[in-house]
């Protein structure tokens, strides 16, 4: 096992101050968040754009469900309590970019500069953008209709949802019958809400930059390898910006903490981000949207349908996980009310079965022993208290009936998985 540089992953400029839920006195942070995507919506997509149609009343929907589930106590504000915290939040990020990023976005300006010199090739620029737009709405609208489906499921089994929560953390969440719905329609609108977000860099690089049809093969291959070198550092880079995102006041209040401020199920899953941090996160992190707009898309897909199943720990719930990769995995305590652990937390070094072994063969792995980075730099234990419980809860609730119809999900899966 290599050792780990602890100060590398736990270093903070600004105020640490540990943080998991928003308060009363957060209203005028969150408020000032919420307005700040709200403009970024508009400015990246357009005033009359769909994207703004749908997520400008998505924002006004959050600033109005705040007070109603925390309640509101006036404070002044951390960016003008403590505004040099917004540099020191940047430089975190910069800081922990990996070089695939650096070589995607290179790549990206090459192809541009190479299109500018070569104008008698036949690049079809105009053809590769109206690609590009199709691919953007192609993804978009695949991951609503699935996050439809998810809370579909939620409404129809809104009783089976209360009964799981009751024994969480969750439980004045939903302590009142008539307050399940609302909290089911709040996690929905905080996932459809962090999408349009998290898509702005992805849909300004399509607006902006030009593909080529010559050069496709080659970038698309390239954006494969990178993005396999991308995977195999992603739980340090994770861990990091996970780590941040619940010591930094400031990076949690602005940043991660609505990715908290929901039930912990599918339906807030985008690549484990909050609103104004998946832009931040897909800006200047991931490689990704300077991707061939097919690689791309392909990506982006694949991240938030997996990322919305991962975040599935309401168990007996579509989607289900199986209760064995629920085993294998710990990130469920973090969304039940543990700050630990920062990283993915998967443990694939113990007895599993033939068939789980198959499906997780792909992994590299940095990401099938994940938790042994939360194990060296917090002393980490597997097994504990808090798991056995939730394994429990899981044995308890995890074998009733799908509502969404068989044929539906499985539509739905069989496209995911192309």
């Amino acid at each position: 096992m290599k050792t780990v540089n602890a100060e590398k992953f736990h270093r903070l400029y600004g105020v640490e101050k540990k943080r998991i839920n928003y308060q009363d006195k957060d209203f005028a942070d969150y408020a000032l968040m919420v307005a700040v995507c709200a403009a970024l919506i508009g400015f990246a997509y357009g005033p009359l754009h769909p994207m703004t149609l749908v997520g400008l009343p998505l924002c006004a929907f959050m600033l109005v469900t705040f007070p109603a589930r925390h309640g509101v106590k006036w404070k002044v504000p951390i960016v003008l309590r403590r505004p040099q915290e917004i540099v020191y939040s940047l430089v975190h990020k910069v800081q922990n970019i990996k070089p695939q990023y650096f070589i995607a976005l290179a790549l990206l300006v090459a192809e541009n500069a190479l299109i500018a010199v070569t104008p008698n090739l036949p690049h079809h620029v105009a053809w590769m953008h109206t690609m590009a737009v199709g691919l953007f709405w192609a993804h978009f609208i695949f991951i609503a209709c699935f996050r439809t489906v998810i809370l579909a499921a939620h409404l129809m089994k809104k009783e089976h949802v209360r009964n799981v929560l009751m024994e969480s953390v969750w439980k004045s969440n939903v302590e009142r019958e008539s307050r399940v719905v609302p909290e089911i329609f709040h996690a929905y609108c905080t996932g459809m809400l962090t999408h349009i977000v998290y898509l702005i860099p992805w849909y300004l690089v399509i607006r902006y930059a030009n593909f080529s049809l010559v050069f496709m093969p080659a970038t698309c291959v390239i954006a494969f390898v990178l993005q396999k070198y991308s995977v195999k550092n992603l739980n340090d880079w994770f861990y990091r910006d996970h780590w941040l995102g619940h010591n930094s006041e400031f990076d949690f209040v602005y940043l991660h903490g609505t990715h908290h401020d929901a039930l912990p199920c599918a339906l807030i899953g985008v690549a484990g981000n909050g609103y104004l941090e998946g832009f931040f996160r897909s800006a200047l992190a991931f490689p990704i949207p300077f991707f061939n707009p097919l690689a791309a898309a392909f990506f982006y897909t694949g991240d938030v349908k997996v990322d919305m199943e991962l975040h599935q720990y309401i168990p007996g719930v579509y989607p289900k996980l199986s209760r064995e990769f629920l085993s294998v995995i710990q990130h469920s305590l973090h969304h039940y009310g543990r700050l630990e652990p920062y990283g993915f937390a998967i443990n694939l070094d113990q007895p599993i079965s033939a068939e789980l072994k198959k499906r997780t063969s792909v992994l590299p792995d940095e990401l099938k022993y994940s938790i042994r980075l939360d194990e060296q730099l917090n002393g980490y234990e597997w097994d504990s208290a808090r798991f056995r419980w939730f394994l429990d809860l899981v044995n308890k609730y995890h074998d009733t009936p799908d509502v969404p119809p068989q044929e539906q999900a499985g539509e739905l899966d069989a496209r995911a998985r192309g």
